[in-house]
């Protein structure tokens, strides 16, 4: 029996993350877990999975949580980043799957993984924000790291057995997002509901909206330096429309392995609990004949500018990641609440970037500084 600690369980991921769990209720047993404002489906989910602990978002909803479980459940109920890292830390869980949105998954991410606990990470703002200090402490205390996005998984699979010194390249796949066919001059009309209508994968509306900027592959970008231990030169982006290929490994020989599925979630997911194993999953088969043709795009960095950013912010390194998540998390915010268009997000984030003085090897407590810095600048702009 696996115990989990469940970081985001009422996101796209944590939902997916407990789809696998009842596939396999003999295997795996939810310990801890924690959401942010959801309490409804964070209620069906405790009573389903019996948790010792359960952490939310305020000290409000933890009373009101509190009071809809009295007497049904007995589990202790905290809040807040402290009660995340709480549950990332909590002593029986082996595991922890990292699946909150945003940079708030950095602290309680690194606290499990002081504790020596496997870490499936599906949270990219961890590593974009931190990712030096993450991979450091991952190796001081011998803690693994298997990686939950299709992207990384694919790639992770695809090393798997291999020389990392032969890899001549990581290529990353992209859908595009949900504005793929629209051209520049198009985006100033985009709405919202237009935004998030992505049209392969089922994702929350920070990674739809992410996606469509595909500052979601910028992230990746940045993940896949730090997972794989690969230079920003060897880490290419295409765009592949279907989502089948989920992202390949050129080696030295020439010789490329690309991992291929349909977009479901619940794939990956399962491999990161089980790896090294593979167990049964009963989602769909991928039909390469019913397929038929797959298609695949070069990048355009001038349609897709905030992709190209983050390889120049990736470069650079030191702080100037943790501003670009920061002003990237607050622009999109600003867009869901019609405050900015899909260009206005562009140009937040491009300014907040550009007005920083980026500070190499920073500690947490600096990225905690610069984080700050970066949301007000980014709530400001424009006003």
């Amino acid at each position: 029996m696996k115990n989990i600690s469940l970081l985001g369980s009422t996101g796209s991921i944590g939902t997916s993350t407990m789809e696998v769990v009842k596939q396999h209720p003999d295997q795996f047993n939810i310990v801890a877990m924690a959401a942010g404002t959801n309490i409804d489906l964070l209620e069906e989910q405790a009573l389903y999975a019996k948790p010792e602990l359960i952490s939310v978002g305020t000290e409000e909803l933890a009373r009101e949580l509190s009071k809809r479980l009295a007497g049904v459940l007995s589990a202790e109920i905290v809040y807040g980043l402290e009660g995340l890292i709480e549950v990332a830390t909590h002593p029986q869980a082996s595991f922890v799957m990292s699946a909150v949105v945003g940079s708030v998954g950095v602290k309680p991410t690194l606290a499990a993984i002081e504790r020596g606990k496997t870490i499936g990470l599906a949270n990219k703002e961890t590593l974009v924000s931190a990712g030096h200090l993450v991979m450091e402490a991952a190796q001081r205390h011998q803690a693994t790291i298997v990686p939950v996005d299709s992207e990384h998984s694919a790639i992770f699979q695809a090393l798997n057995g291999e020389n990392r010194q032969d890899v001549s390249k990581l290529i990353i796949t992209a859908s595009g997002g949900s504005l793929r066919h629209l051209s520049r001059d198009e985006l100033a009309h985009v709405t919202r509901e237009d935004a998030l209508r992505h049209p392969n994968w089922s994702m929350g509306a920070k990674i739809t909206i992410d996606s469509a900027t595909m500052m979601n592959k910028g992230f990746e970008v940045l993940e896949a330096h730090w997972l794989f231990g690969t230079p920003y030169e060897q880490i290419e982006t295409i765009l592949h429309y279907e989502s089948i290929i989920h992202s390949m490994v050129e080696y030295k020989d020439k010789a490329v392995i690309a991992q291929l599925g349909t977009p479901d979630m619940k794939v990956p997911i399962q491999y990161a609990l089980t790896f090294p194993s593979r167990w049964p999953l009963p989602t769909e088969t991928l039909d390469l004949v019913k397929c038929g043709t797959l298609h695949f795009k070069e990048m355009d960095f001038t349609r897709y500018p905030l992709l190209k950013l983050a390889y120049d912010c990736g470069k650079v390194g030191g702080t100037l990641p943790a501003v670009l998540n920061a002003a990237n998390e607050v622009a999109v915010s600003r867009f869901l609440q019609d405050e900015l268009t899909i260009v206005g997000i562009e140009e937040v984030v491009h300014q907040v970037c550009a007005l920083h003085n980026t500070s190499s090897h920073p500690t947490l407590e600096e990225i905690d500084e610069v984080d700050a810095w970066a949301r007000q600048a980014a709530r400001n702009w424009g006003k």
